[in-house]
């Protein structure tokens, strides 16, 4: 693929170019961490072509008393909880809420977990480079709850890559001091849905994450 693509033919090919772009990180030893579902189909590329670790990250987002959709903090899989202590104590929110939003958070993601833990142990983040990738950005808050769950996991350093997404995403996770790098080639000005920077964006199965997390040393 010569130069930066306007499209991508796939997820495969979304991930052969990122693995080019963050060649730099190679010698860093670090995690390739795939969002499930999409994302682990371009992860398993980048992982591939660093020869890395390849691993699925679920956070869970821990949503705002009467507001679903904000953001104020993440869990990770084994519960730890990482919490913006801003946003807590803006909203006032107390130690009974956060406990019950863990909880329910944890049973949510537990079906799936299940799933692809038969085949594939967690890896341990803690002191390595994480290297977070999905298959595109749009809201950016799935991302930034991973982000958050990596560094709650203790990542040394958190790197995000996706094919694409929206300008005012990109900026925003730039601008998390705990996000080392974004790399994220396509940034249309006019951006309605990650399925634009595709040819090819048919749904990912779990059957699919399996069958990659098994290839990849499951």
């Amino acid at each position: 693929m010569a130069g930066k693509p306007t499209i991508f033919t796939d997820r495969k090919e979304a991930g052969e170019f990122l693995a080019k772009e963050l060649e730099k990180y190679r010698g860093d030893r670090p995690v390739v961490v795939g969002l499930p579902r999409g994302g682990v189909v371009v992860a398993a590329e980048v992982a591939k072509a660093l020869g890395a670790d390849l691993d699925v990250i679920i956070a869970g987002k821990l949503r705002a008393p009467y507001n679903p959709e904000l953001a104020i903090g993440a869990i990770t899989e084994d519960g730890h909880v990482f919490v913006n202590r801003m946003a807590i104590r803006s909203l006032r929110v107390t130690d009974e809420y956060l406990e019950r939003e863990k909880n329910e958070r944890l049973k949510v993601t537990a079906g799936r977990l299940k799933l692809y833990r038969a085949v594939r142990e967690k890896v341990p983040l803690e002191g390595r480079t994480v290297i977070l990738v999905d298959d595109g950005l749009a809201t950016g808050s799935t991302m930034i709850s991973a982000t958050e769950a990596a560094r709650a996991s203790g990542a040394k350093k958190i790197v995000v890559a996706v094919p694409g997404g929206p300008p005012d995403t990109v900026e925003r996770l730039k601008a998390m001091d705990w996000i080392d790098e974004v790399v994220c080639p396509l940034v249309p000005e006019s951006f309605y849905a990650v399925s634009q920077i595709y040819i090819d964006f048919k749904q990912v199965e779990d059957d699919t994450v399996v069958s990659i997390l098994k290839e990849y040393g499951g």
